[in-house]
C-alpha cells in the first residue's frame, strides 16, 4: 500500500482522481477500517501536509472558518472557539478519549464510517460492502436507529456533526462539483451505501460557523452503556441564546440529537417550545408536550424501543443543564 504526502490541495485532488486512492487525515477510522476488513488495501493520499486544510480563521463579524485538519482536541480546547461556540467545544470535549481527540480531525470525524458490527465483521455482507441487504435490520440491532430513515439501520457516528448541525454550519468541499453546503447536507439517511455524500475524489476543506450569538448557554449530554470511551446510544447538543447576556429569557434555541438516526437531527418543536424559557427555572408545559411529541418521530426496530424514552430523557436533561435548572 503506497502513501503519497502532497503539500498542495490541487495536487492532492489530482492524486485522488481516478486512482482508487483514499484520503487520510488523522487516520483513526481509516486504520480501524483496514484492520477489520471494511476496506481493502489501496493507495493513500496523506493530507496532513496540505496547509489549505489547516488553521482557524476569524472574520470581521466574529465568525470562524475551521480547517478540516483541526484536531478534535483543539475544537474543545482553543480558548476563542470555546468562548464563541461553547456548544461545539463541550460536544467535542466529551467524545472518545484524550488520545483519540488529540489525533482525530474535524474532517475525519464528520466523514467516518458507522460502527455497525455487521459492517466491521468480514463474515457479513451489507449494503456498504457490496451486499444487497442490511443484516442488522433482522439481526442484532440493539444499538441501531430509532428514527428509521432508510434501508440501513446504523446510526450516524459523528458527534461533532451533531454540534455543527445545531450551529447551521457550512462545509466547504473541494474536487469535482466543489461547493459549499450545510453540514446537514453531507448526509443522506435514505442512502444505505455510504455514510456521507462526498465522492472518493472530493475533500472536505473546512467548516464555517456563523457569527457568535451573545448570551449563548450550551450543554452536551450523551447516554452510554458504560461510563468511558463508549459510542453514545443517544446524544444531544443544546444551544440557547438568552437575553441579558445569558441571564434573561431564551430568544432562540437549537437542539440537535445523534445516535438515533442515519443522520444528525434537529428538533424544531422542542426548539420552539424553549423560546421564552427562563434560566434557572423549570421549562413549562409546552416543553413537556414537545418532549412527549418526540415519540411521534420514532419508528423503533424490535430491539431499539428503549431509545424512545431514552431520547426524551436525554433531551430533557440536556436542556435543563443548559438552562442551569437542577431537579431536587
Amino acid at each position: 500500500m503506497t502513501t503519497t504526502r502532497p503539500t498542495d490541495l490541487g495536487v492532492a485532488l489530482a492524486e485522488l482522481e481516478g486512482s482508487g486512492a483514499r484520503p487520510r487525515a488523522g487516520g483513526t477510522d481509516l486504520t480501524a477500517c483496514l484492520a477489520h476488513g471494511v476496506l481493502a488495501p489501496a493507495p493513500v493520499v496523506d493530507l496532513t501536509g496540505v496547509d489549505d486544510l489547516r488553521g482557524i480563521d476569524w472574520r470581521e463579524d466574529g465568525s470562524a472558518r475551521v480547517g478540516a485538519l483541526t484536531s478534535v482536541h483543539d475544537l474543545s480546547a482553543d480558548a476563542r472557539l470555546r468562548e464563541a461556540y461553547p456548544a461545539l467545544a463541550r460536544t467535542a470535549g466529551a467524545l472518545a478519549t484524550p488520545q483519540v481527540r488529540g489525533t482525530a480531525t474535524l474532517g475525519g470525524n464528520l466523514l467516518q464510517r458507522n460502527r455497525c458490527w455487521y459492517l466491521r465483521n468480514p463474515a457479513f455482507d451489507c449494503f456498504q460492502t457490496g451486499g444487497d441487504a442490511c443484516p442488522a435490520r433482522e439481526g442484532d440491532h440493539l444499538r441501531g436507529v430509532v428514527v428509521d430513515q432508510g434501508p440501513c439501520v446504523a446510526p450516524h457516528p459523528s458527534t461533532v456533526a451533531v454540534a455543527l448541525v445545531a450551529y447551521d454550519a457550512v462545509a466547504e468541499v473541494a474536487g469535482e462539483g466543489s461547493r459549499e453546503r450545510p453540514v446537514a447536507e453531507l448526509y443522506d439517511g435514505a442512502d444505505p451505501f455510504r455514510d456521507h455524500v462526498l465522492s472518493p475524489t472530493q475533500v472536505l476543506v473546512s467548516v464555517s460557523l456563523p457569527a457568535p450569538v451573545p448570551g449563548e448557554r450550551a450543554a452536551y449530554l450523551r447516554a452510554t452503556g458504560r461510563s468511558r470511551a463508549e459510542w453514545p446510544l443517544v446524544e444531544v447538543t443544546v444551544r440557547l441564546a438568552c437575553a441579558d447576556g445569558g441571564d434573561g429569557p431564551v430568544e432562540t434555541a437549537a437542539v440537535a440529537v445523534g445516535g438515533v438516526a442515519r443522520t444528525p437531527l434537529r428538533l424544531p418543536r422542542v426548539e420552539s417550545a424553549l423560546v421564552g424559557a427562563v434560566p434557572g427555572v423549570e421549562p413549562g408545559a409546552a416543553f413537556v408536550a414537545a418532549l412527549d411529541g418526540l415519540a411521534d418521530l420514532c419508528s423503533p426496530l424490535p430491539a431499539t424501543g428503549y431509545k424512545v424514552p431514552l431520547l426524551r430523557e436525554t433531551v430533557r436533561a440536556g436542556v435543563e443543564r443548559a438552562l442551569g435548572f437542577a431537579r431536587d
